[in-house]
């Protein structure tokens, strides 16, 4: 299911940047759920498309969105245009892609999840000698993670990491980050802010960092070792949300009973609405 991505984007801020000539990008089709375009895709798709991009040097924007960033899209109308504005919304949590298979008739057979999809870009990235950068959490976490990720994909190039500094940056911030970015000589930009900051940022930098970037959120976390991912069984029973409320109750209790519970209302609202219009049409 693929659609290609305009190089005329009007929505686009500043002129393209070089390297966009000729270049061809293509990204999955994206469907609404409670109202969020989410891509229908897999790893392998959006691993394609997202080198494509690396390779070429433009601008690409991935986003992994479980039922709190899509709640958050649905919500907030500054995370609504940045998500419209992503190339690729991978169905991130199991309730997202159950969704997305209900409500399209698809038959997607399994997720794409930030932590695993920030893996498997990284295995290529080493194979194919495209530099990454890191960018997120605090000083002593991406510490970690680019040695977690050099000593798993030997080869692979950490040409710079950052942590962020917890608030929203300055016009002359930005534009010093995003040419530390460009000066690294990263193909590939990880952004590790947690669900809705690293959107949100991606989004307003997007034609200054000029590269792909992929929000990743808590992989940063994972894969550096600070935090512990729930067992497989939990992730294919859509348990994922039990198991990390677990780990962080205090920290999560009140968003994930406020985002499950706006998430299924407006998913079931979603579904009545669409067999009206199916007997109506009928």
């Amino acid at each position: 299911m693929i659609s290609e991505v305009s190089l005329a984007d009007p929505t686009l801020a500043q002129a393209p940047p070089p390297g966009w000539e000729g270049v061809r990008l293509t990204a999955p089709c994206r469907h609404p759920v409670i109202g969020v375009p989410v891509s229908v895709t897999d790893y392998d798709e959006v691993v394609a498309a997202t080198l494509t991009a690396a390779r070429a040097a433009v601008p690409f924007l991935v986003t992994a969105l479980a039922v709190h960033g899509v709640v958050e899209a649905c919500t907030r109308p500054d995370m609504g245009r940045a998500i419209a504005g992503f190339d690729v919304v991978t169905p991130d949590g199991q309730p997202v892609r159950h969704a997305l298979n209900l409500l399209q008739k698809r038959r997607l057979r399994d997720r794409v999840y930030g932590p695993t999809l920030m893996l498997r870009l990284c295995a290529q990235a080493a194979r194919e000698g495209l530099p990454i950068y890191l960018y997120g959490s605090t000083e002593a976490v991406v510490e970690k993670l680019a040695a977690a990720l050099q000593a798993r994909f030997p080869g692979l190039v950490v040409a710079g990491r950052e942590p962020s500094v917890f608030r929203p940056l300055e016009a002359q911030e930005r534009r010093a980050l995003a040419a530390r970015i460009r000066a690294s000589g990263a193909r590939l930009v990880f952004i590790g802010l947690g669900c809705p900051r690293q959107e949100l940022f991606a989004w307003e930098n997007r034609d200054l960092i000029g590269l792909p970037q992929i929000c990743v959120g808590a992989a940063f976390d994972f894969h550096a070792g600070n935090k512990r991912q729930a067992p497989r069984w939990m992730q294919d029973l859509s348990l994922e949300w039990l198991f990390r409320l677990s780990q962080e109750p205090r920290r999560l209790f009140r968003r994930y009973a406020y985002t499950n519970s706006v998430f299924l209302l407006a998913l079931a609202r979603q579904i009545l609405g669409t067999r009206r219009i199916s007997e109506d049409r009928t």
